[in-house]
Formats: structure tokens, sequence, C-alpha cells
């Protein structure tokens, strides 16, 4: 799709400059006065910042202990920093930021490798190595990043800087020659895409980046051209994982760095050829990426989540918004801009991404966020019931309930092994639960992920069978799926049998689950081998209170009612780790199921 385009189109490149630089100051006075004040406030928390440093201790730790987030976290503090100045000095045009900006360019063009130790690889999940070789810089999702972020701040600020010194843009051209372009053009990395290995999130994220290096800086024509037509085949090996339904495999968390980056991708793509891609926007492929987020979402913070992705995915800004009108969804864009006014309220990091490692999306939130703001909405529309047939997902609310189940296999991207869980919200507020993922480590993506409790299917909503948990893999999933959708009722069925090793004896394992609008939502397991072989999994956040052998009181939400089945016990999960803890403030519990029949219903009401 992307290579056909490019390949029939016989333009000549065309500047890009998506947003102003510093001297328009028109455009930048202009723009939201509360989104201006605490951006400037945000940066002005930065001045005098020293930049620290990444000594190869600390880069090594990984691989010596599997700790992740020491590095990472110093390595991100000076990315939210440098953006935070930078956003600052276009705002106020002062020059009190600069000396601080400069600091920062040159802190991070002084690093050894922006690629993170956990990426410091040359074949897909290879051992990482201890240290980077500067000689043969890694393209990771981080290397790219940076490229953009230091391309962003000199588009930005090029005119200023190149007054102070023109050394500083120079500088920053060299260290995206060596460490992005040269290695992007001159070796093939598995997220680039080949046709015969699965790609992931990576290939958006990487390719967007790549681009956003390339056509905010100074580059040759030349140069541009074949970055350009490269990054088109990536892209379309990352459409081709798609299916047809625009169903994310990764979860709404990683959608922003997928289906929101490959936005960014066509945005800029179409710029410099003066609009030769703006036909993918009337693609219905397209149209059903750019509509995932908002059928995926539950209520308020809630996200329908599977995989690695969290059910606090992040609120809507000017991304989720600019595609929804690019691509003429009316619901999507209403939605977007009404779950930013409502972030808006919470935090101010709705706002102005203090967080966000990309100065570009702070960039594109900064400009969108006056009419994000102000512009009218009508009456808000419920997302619709649907089934992802291509990850076998179907979500279905009414009034109070809202009911996800997965089907699929467990060989998703960030894969958990929950083939048939199911996920439960009342009154907008979690009933039973996916947990989601803990901080990554080293052990998160190595051949011990699976030992990593929140990954197993024993700490879903599913069976353990004669003692054995689902395995991980494409070739274990469900099988026989059939969905039924309608105003009065929205069905689920399958057989889990096939998600479960051999050892388990295989019988059949039918499950199906069911939301009777304006009644509740009926569960019911059914399966062929002796009951005494199957306990089941229930995850809640609020806390069970059991009633009775077969009645729990699921806190005040309502209550479970079992048939063929009787509460064995109830387990108190702490939650320990900080990622677990942004989206579940207190305990969670697992509720243990033993089958006393072949066939076990679960209600809820």
């Amino acid at each position: 799709m992307f290579k056909e385009i490019i390949n029939t189109w016989n333009g000549s490149l065309k500047p890009f400059q998506p947003y102003p630089d510093i001297r328009d100051r028109n455009a930048w006075e202009a723009l939201d006065e509360e989104w201006a004040a605490k951006t400037v406030s945000l940066g002005e928390s930065y001045l005098h910042w020293q930049f620290p440093c990444l000594p190869a201790s600390l880069y090594r730790e990984f691989t010596q202990t599997g700790n992740r987030s020491h590095y990472e976290d110093v390595l991100f503090s000076k990315r939210h920093a440098l953006n935070a100045l930078v956003l600052a000095e276009c705002i106020e045009n002062s020059g009190k930021f600069l000396d601080d900006i400069i600091n920062g360019i040159f802190s991070l063009c002084e690093e050894s490798a922006w690629y993170l130790p956990a990426h410091n690889v040359y074949l897909r999940d290879a051992a990482q190595l201890p240290l980077p070789d500067v000689s043969s810089p890694v393209l990771d999702l981080f290397a790219c990043e940076t490229a953009a972020v230091l391309a962003t701040a000199c588009h930005l600020l090029k005119p200023v800087l190149d007054d102070l010194s023109p050394f500083i843009a120079k500088r920053i051209s060299y260290e995206l020659e060596e460490r992005i372009f040269l290695p992007y053009l001159n070796r093939h990395f598995w997220w680039m895409g080949n046709g015969r290995e699965a790609v992931n999130n990576w290939t958006a994220w990487c390719t967007q980046n790549i681009l956003l290096s390339a056509f905010l800086m100074d580059t040759e024509a030349a140069l541009r051209d074949t970055i350009l037509r490269k990054s088109c085949e990536s892209l379309d090996y990352f459409l081709a994982e798609y299916g047809e339904d625009g169903c994310c495999d990764e979860g709404a968390q990683y959608y922003k760095v997928s289906g929101l980056c490959l936005f960014n991708s066509i945005e800029l793509l179409d710029a410099v050829t003066g609009g030769a891609f703006a036909g993918l926007y009337t693609i219905q492929k397209i149209k059903n990426i750019a509509s995932y987020l908002y059928c995926a979402h539950v209520e308020d913070q809630y996200y329908l989540n599977f995989a690695d992705c969290s059910p606090v995915a992040g609120r809507c800004g000017a991304r989720e918004y600019l595609f929804a009108i690019r691509t003429g969804n009316k619901a999507m864009e209403e939605y977007a801009v009404r779950d930013f006014r409502q972030g808006c309220k919470m935090s101010e990091e709705t706002l102005v991404l203090s967080e966000e490692n990309s100065l570009y999306f702070r960039l594109q939130n900064g400009f969108a966020a006056s009419v994000l703001r102000t512009c009218p909405l009508g009456d808000a529309a419920a997302p619709p019931d649907i089934y992802y047939e291509s990850v076998g997902i179907m979500a279905a609310r009414d009034k109070r309930y809202y009911l996800a189940v997965k089907a699929g296999n467990n060989g998703d991207s960030h894969n958990h092994n929950d083939t048939g869980s199911f996920t439960i919200y009342k009154d907008g507020r979690p009933m039973f639960i996916d947990v989601g993922v803990e901080t990554y480590t080293q052990k998160t993506f190595s051949d011990r992920r699976y030992e990593i409790w929140t990954m197993q299917s024993a700490y879903h909503n599913l069976p353990t069978i004669r003692g054995y948990l689902q395995k991980a893999g494409e070739r274990y999933g469900a099988s026989g799926v059939i969905c039924h959708m309608d105003t009065k009722v929205c069905r689920i069925e399958m057989n889990l049998e096939g998600a479960y090793p051999e050892e388990t004896g295989r019988f059949p394992y039918h499950r199906s689950a069911v939301l009777e609008k304006g009644i509740g939502i009926r569960i019911l397991d059914s399966f062929e081998g002796a009951a005494e072989d199957v306990v089941i999994s229930l995850m809640t956040y609020e806390k069970p209170v059991v009633m009775n052998a077969s009645s729990i009181a699921i806190g005040e939400l309502g209550t479970l009612e079992l048939t063929g089945g009787q509460v064995q016990e109830v387990e108190v999960i702490p939650i320990e780790d900080e990622r677990l803890k942004r989206t579940w403030k207190h305990e969670v519990y697992r509720i243990l199921v033993k089958a006393q029949d072949n066939t076990v219903g679960m209600i809820v009401r």
C-alpha cells in the first residue's frame, strides 16, 4: 500500500514544516493560555538543572541484576527536562532557558548509547550485551525517539541556536548521521520487517521517529528520498500485521505507540509528497485502526485490556483527535475531546504531557490544546458493541455492565496466557479484572517470562486443569469460536481445550459468556473431564466476601452466584510493584472456585 503509492508518485519532496519555529511569534503567542502558562512553569522547574551522566556501571546493571528502571529513569528524565525547556523557550522567547537547552542537547549527544540496555542486541531475542558498541549503534525505540527529540528541538530553535553557534545544529546533524541514518540504511533490524517474521509497535514507532529526524533536519534530498522509500516498506509490513477490523493485538496502551505512530507517519509522508498519501484515510482498514481506542474504551480512565496492556491506558490528546478528523469519524473525534477535557480536570499531565519522552507529541498537544478545550460537542455516544475477529475479542455493554472476552490464542505480541479470559465492569468500576503487567525487568522478555505471575492463566479469569496452566504460543488457543451480537444479547462461545498442554488429557472445555442487556452477565463452563480436575480462578479488585459456598459479594458492586462449583479459597495479592500501583491503589484478590460438576455457572449481578 505505502510502497505502491511512493513507487507511482513522481513529484519532488517538499519541506516538512508542521509547526512554526520560535521566530513566528504570532503563532506561539496565540496558543492556549493555560497550556502555555503550565508549560513555562514546567520549563522553569528545570532551570539550572544538572543533566546527569549515564555511567557504564549503570548500563551494565541490567545484565548483572535484571533491573531496567534504574538506567531508564535517568535517561528518560533527561529527555523530559530538555522537552520542557525547549517548549518554554519557544513560548517566552526570553533566552533564559537557552543555556540549559544547550547543556541538554550536548548531554544527550555525549551519551555512549541512545538505546536501552534491555535492547542492546543485534539479533531478535538474543542475549543482551553488557555495554554498547559505539561503532555499531543499535536502532531501538529510544534511540530513534532521542533522534526525533533532537531534530524537533533543532527545528524549533535553529534560528536562535545558530545565532549562538552554528556548531549546535551541526553536532545534532553529526549524531543523527552516525547513530541513526547510516545504521538505518545499511543494516537490517527486525522491526523493519521482511514479510517472514512478525513485527509490532516498534515498526510504526521507530519509523515515525526516523522520518521526523530526517525531515525536520536539513538533510540532503537524496537521503530523505531513500529514507522515505525504505520507511514505506516497513509501514506496509506493519499494516499487514493488522486485521481488517483494526484491532491492536497489543491493547489500548500500546496503540498509543503503534496506531497513532502510523498516523503521524502518514501525516508526514502526505505533507512531503504534496498529498500523495491522503487517500489512505479513506481506506476502511485505516478507518478501523483510527477508531480502535474509542471502541476499546470502557468508562472514564478504563480500557479493555489484555496482554501487557494496563486498563489505565492514558488520556486522549491531539493525535487521537486529529486521526479521527482525518478519517471522518465524528464519534471518535468527540470522544477524544471529552476524554482530553476529563483528563485535564484530573491532572495537568493530560495538558502538558510532562512525562512524555517525545517532544513532537508534546508539540502536537500544544498546538491542538485550544481547539480541544473549546470546540462544541454533541451528545455523547457510547462505543458500539464489537467483535474483533482478528484477535478474538468481544466487547459489549448496557447501561450498567461491560463485558469483554478474549478468545484468539496465546501468540499475541506482549502475550499473556489469557485465552478465554474475561473482564467485567459494573457502573464503570472494575469488577472482574485483568491485572496487567509489572515493571519490566530482564525476566519479562526472556524464556522465563511465564514464571511471572501476571503472565499466567492462573491469575486471569480462567480454569487450571489437572494442575496445568495454559501454554504460550500461537498454537495454544481457542477453537470453535462463535460470536453473536444483537440489541438484547451478546454472546461468545469457544472451546479452550487447545490452550492447555497435552498433559491435561485435552478434553473439551467449553466456555460461553453472555451479556443479557438490562439483566446481567452469565459465564458458563462445561467440560468432559472429571470435576475434581478443574479449579477456576477469578480476579477481583474489590474485596470478595463469601456469603456461602456458592454466593460471593464483590465489594459493594454486586454479587457472583455459582452453580456446579463452590469457593475453595480467597487469596489476597498485595500490589507492591510501582507500575501496577498506577492502576491498582490497593491489593487485588483471587477467588478459587472448585468445580463440583461438569458444568459450572457464574451469574454476575
